[in-house]
C-alpha cells in the first residue's frame, strides 16, 4: 500500500493486545469514563478537541500527544447498555488503529477489557505500534489507567 504523497509502501500486519483489570464500580458509573470528555477525569494531559458529535457513533475528536503526533478518533461503537465503546484512529503519518473497551459486571464492580489492534503506516509507525503493544509496554499501560481511574473513582464518588 502506498501513501499518498509519501512515496511509502508499507505492507504490514496488524499489531494487538488485550488487557482486563477490575473496577470497585459499577459499569453504569464506569463507562462515561472511556468517552473523549469523560477521559479527561483520568487521564493526565488528555484534551481531546471534538471535530463532530460527542460520544455517539461517528462522532470525531483530534488528540496532540506532547511530542506534537496528532491522532484522528473517529467513535465506531457506542452502546453504553452492553458496555461497549470502539474507536478507529490515525495517528498522522505513524499508524492506523482500532481500540476497543468493554465493560462487564463483575461482582460488585466492574471487568475492563481494553484491546488495542495497531499496524503501521511507516516504518517508525510499525515500531511505535510493535513496542506499544508488546506485552511488557501494553500491561505498563493498562496498570497506569486502572490507578488513574481508580483515583477518578474516590474523587468523585
Amino acid at each position: 500500500m502506498a501513501l499518498a504523497g509519501t512515496g511509502v509502501a508499507m505492507a504490514s500486519e496488524p499489531h494487538s493486545n488485550t488487557r482486563r483489570f477490575h473496577l470497585d464500580a459499577p459499569c453504569a458509573r464506569v463507562f462515561p469514563l472511556f468517552t473523549a470528555v469523560g477521559e479527561k477525569q483520568w487521564a493526565e494531559g488528555w484534551d481531546p478537541m471534538l471535530l463532530s458529535g460527542s460520544e455517539h457513533r461517528g462522532s470525531a475528536f483530534q488528540t496532540r500527544h506532547p511530542d506534537g503526533q496528532v491522532t484522528t478518533w473517529i467513535v465506531t461503537e457506542y452502546d453504553p447498555a452492553a458496555g461497549r465503546v470502539s474507536y478507529a484512529r490515525l495517528a498522522e503519518g505513524s499508524n492506523i488503529g482500532l481500540v476497543d473497551v468493554r465493560c462487564t459486571k463483575d461482582g460488585n464492580g466492574s471487568a475492563i477489557d481494553v484491546t488495542y489492534t495497531l499496524t503501521g503506516l511507516t516504518p517508525k509507525g510499525e515500531t511505535f505500534a510493535a513496542n506499544f503493544t508488546a506485552d511488557a509496554h501494553y500491561a505498563a499501560m493498562i496498570d497506569e489507567w486502572q490507578g488513574a481511574l481508580v483515583k477518578a473513582l474516590v474523587a468523585k464518588p
